[in-house]
């Protein structure tokens, strides 16, 4: 999946379980291992990570088409200046939010990215908190919907054990 505009882009891709066999654990059993690719103006990386439960990786592909939609809601930064994504998982390496939609339905994405996702620049500073490193997408509904199919097709490979 290729989130991206004319600056930034994120590309995920589910590449296999994080444990080949099955453990006999459903939560054990259902880590799938991430590989991201981020380009931004600031810098490029990549990162490869066990952060996504198969359960919560189809969730994205229902929060992109919902932002679609036009069903997400805005978030905005709170009193502090301090950014929640709108939908998280229970490794705080990814996370998404919309921050802002315009008329015709373009929406901008937030891709939040901490821990093992952070940029090398910001990795181990104690600085940098969980979701505050943010890339911003500039989508259309339809490529928005080309995304979430995108994720799907990749993550038919990668069902619930």
């Amino acid at each position: 999946m290729l989130l991206n505009d004319l600056t930034s882009s994120v590309g995920l891709r589910p590449v296999r379980y994080q444990f080949a066999t099955v453990q006999g654990d459903s939560y054990d059993d259902n880590w799938l291992i991430i590989d991201g690719t981020v380009v931004t103006p600031e810098g490029s990386w990549s990162f490869t990570d066990p952060c996504l439960l198969t359960g919560e990786a189809r969730e994205v592909a229902a929060w992109l088409r919902a932002v679609a939609a036009g069903t997400v809601a805005v978030t905005e930064p709170d009193a502090e200046g301090e950014l929640s994504p709108d939908t998280w998982f229970t490794e705080p390496v990814i996370a998404f939010s919309l921050a802002d939609r315009s008329e015709g339905g373009t929406a901008v994405i937030r891709v939040h990215l901490s821990l093992e996702a952070a940029p090398p620049w910001q990795q181990g500073d104690a600085g940098s908190d969980i979701y505050q490193y943010v890339v911003e997408v500039r989508m259309d509904p339809a490529a928005l919907l080309h995304a979430a199919d995108q994720w799907d097709l990749a993550l038919a490979s990668f069902p619930p054990r």
